[in-house]
């Protein structure tokens, strides 16, 4: 009998607050299953791929194994002229995003489409695919496998939009997450004030099949969920991420020079410390303008974070 009171406590206590749990988390989930996956949430999760953080693809976070978003001017089969068109690239052995592994996820009529008009069930991690975002008469989005649908191969979509069509948003995710971007940024605006600076809020059907979704937790820089819409500018970029003082001199945010990797674009080694030796000499009025920021080689990780920051819009 001692203590009787307490245990009963205890337990209504733990009552409780299992049930304002369930209430919380498990319940709204079984709406969340039948959502239908909007067409930002199929885009996202196309160029993301499977998973952007720590997974067995990728230990290490270095951007391996990921897809790529490519803007297609050209039938990669039969080389004519089309519409400018997003394609989603994943090259053999890329794992496949979750709307194609688990259809669940795109919810009951993205899901119906996806598998009976874009025949995704037929894509094949070893042999690799495109995926398009198409929609139907009626404006409903799904997923088609122009692999299946249209023969088009990664190598040939590759070729077709080249390079400077390419972006590698998906490895850039994988950086924002290793370099703790999203310790200071957030990707979700979230009062009025907000709506009216950074853009309008993300919808529930968003974030279908996106793994992690990088919300952030404190905010102490801007929300970056629509950055590519309000700043497009590949040179400010640069700026700002070799030295976020270029652009704005008050700025708490780090340094990510060293993501250049030691070459520029043009194979010439980088010399960090006579860069960071001329700009003191800006900063401390003994010369006119900054020195250069070098242009960052094809392969470089910075190229991948640029890529990532700018696709969000």
């Amino acid at each position: 009998m001692n203590f009787r009171e307490y245990k009963i406590g205890s337990r209504f206590f733990a009552l409780a607050l299992g049930g304002s749990m369930t209430i919380t988390l498990l319940m709204p989930s079984f709406d969340i299953n039948h959502v239908n996956a909007t067409e930002v949430a199929m885009d996202k999760q196309l160029w993301a791929g499977a998973e952007s953080g720590f997974n067995l693809d990728d230990p290490f976070l270095l951007g391996w194994h990921k897809p790529l978003k490519v803007l297609l001017k050209a039938d990669p089969k039969t080389g004519q002229p089309m519409e400018p068109t997003y394609a989603y690239v994943y090259e053999k052995g890329t794992t496949l995003p979750g709307g194609i592994l688990h259809p669940d996820n795109l919810g009951g009529i993205a899901k119906q489409l996806s598998l009976e008009k874009g025949r995704i069930k037929e894509a094949d991690k070893n042999a690799g695919a495109v995926f398009l975002v198409k929609a139907d008469e009626q404006k409903r989005y799904y997923i088609e496998n122009a692999t299946a649908t249209m023969g088009w191969t990664p190598e040939a979509v590759e070729k077709t939009a080249g390079d400077a069509n390419t972006l590698h948003a998906a490895a850039g995710k994988t950086l924002f997450v290793r370099e703790g971007c999203w310790w200071c940024h957030t990707l979700l605006p979230e009062q009025t004030q907000d709506w009216q600076v950074f853009g309008a809020p993300p919808m529930l059907g968003d974030f279908n099949g996106e793994s992690p979704t990088a919300f952030g937790s404190d905010r102490k820089a801007p929300d970056l969920l629509h950055v590519g819409s309000r700043n497009a500018s590949k040179e400010w970029m640069m700026l700002h991420f070799f030295n976020p003082r270029l652009v704005q001199p008050h700025s708490i945010m780090p340094r990510f020079d060293y993501l250049w990797g030691p070459t520029d674009a043009n194979g010439k080694k980088i010399d960090f410390p006579k860069w960071r030796a001329e700009y003191n000499e800006y900063r401390e009025g003994k010369r006119v303008t900054p020195p250069e920021v070098p242009m960052y080689a094809s392969n470089s990780e910075i190229r991948n974070l640029i890529d990532f920051v700018l696709t969000l819009k």
